[in-house]
């Protein structure tokens, strides 16, 4: 279903339950559009920043219960109040994407991943909540891996992300590009030296470990949900192949996932795990 800068989400739409297709299109329609407005065109900052408080304001009338004059928002609405969705997890979500717009470097894993828990683990939550399975644990396997496939993506899209925003947008902690005598400048210059394949390992270690440390969730989901999650998860761990195959050469070579990965992953993950 998600492609871009969801492609670490949701991707196997036909293994979901056909009774939750609509409400994940309406949260991926949200997400989908407020991300853009973060990340997509020419926009002066101050004019997506605009766009997105437009947003929040959409949610707050759906929290008084306020008729929208958005199809979007209706349809979200919807949705919302019919699986009783917090909405809190909908701000969170737009509070990233604010974010993203004003903030280009992370000082450490902490910032990182409380970026993460605004821009990724809310994702999951609302699966949990649209599943009946929104419990504290379960919450703590859901995010995850919500915020090990975002530093997955992370990971797979330095280069991309180099080229947002003036100056570039890096994603990858300071303190531990310093710890490995490595700067933004090797980002600048696609420096593929065994300090940076180094570092890329250390990043893609710890996103496989966290992104394990949730597989359980893939078994207490039932029926096509867990099987979904397993595929995804699978996902993530073959894009962390290919930056290890490559030696974290993404400037060169981004690993991607394709028809061909996903035929050869999903069968496994759908039966095993």
């Amino acid at each position: 279903m998600p492609v871009n800068h969801y492609e670490n989400f949701p991707v196997a739409s036909w293994l979901l339950p056909p009774q939750l297709r609509h409400p994940i299109e309406v949260i991926y329609a949200f997400a989908r559009s407020a991300d853009d407005f973060a990340d997509e065109g020419n926009l002066e900052p101050s004019e997506r920043i605009e766009l997105l408080n437009n947003y929040s304001h959409e949610l707050n009338l759906i929290s008084i219960k306020s008729k929208s004059e958005s199809r979007l928002f209706n349809a979200l609405d919807e949705v919302i109040h019919r699986h009783a969705l917090p909405i809190s997890l909908f701000h969170d979500l737009l509070d990233a994407f604010k974010q993203d717009v004003t903030k280009t470097r992370y000082a450490n894993f902490a910032e990182l991943m409380d970026y993460c828990r605004r821009s990724a683990d809310p994702i999951g939550r609302l699966l949990l909540h649209l599943n009946h399975a929104a419990t504290p644990q379960n919450y703590l396997m859901s995010d995850a891996i919500c915020s090990a496939l975002q530093l997955i993506n992370h990971w797979q899209d330095v280069a991309i992300d180099w080229q947002k925003n003036d100056g570039g947008r890096v994603y990858l902690p300071q303190d531990e590009l310093r710890q490995f005598g490595l700067s933004d400048e090797n980002i600048a210059h696609k420096d593929v030296s065994a300090a940076w394949q180094k570092m890329m390992r250390f990043q893609c270690e710890r996103a496989r470990e966290l992104l394990h440390s949730g597989w359980p969730l893939g078994r207490i989901l039932p029926g096509r949900m867990g099987a979904e999650l397993r595929v995804i998860m699978a996902g993530g761990e073959r894009i962390l192949d290919k930056i290890d195959a490559v030696n974290g050469n993404v400037f060169f070579h981004r690993p991607k996932m394709n028809k061909w990965d996903w035929l050869r992953v999903a069968p496994i993950a759908i039966i095993s795990m």
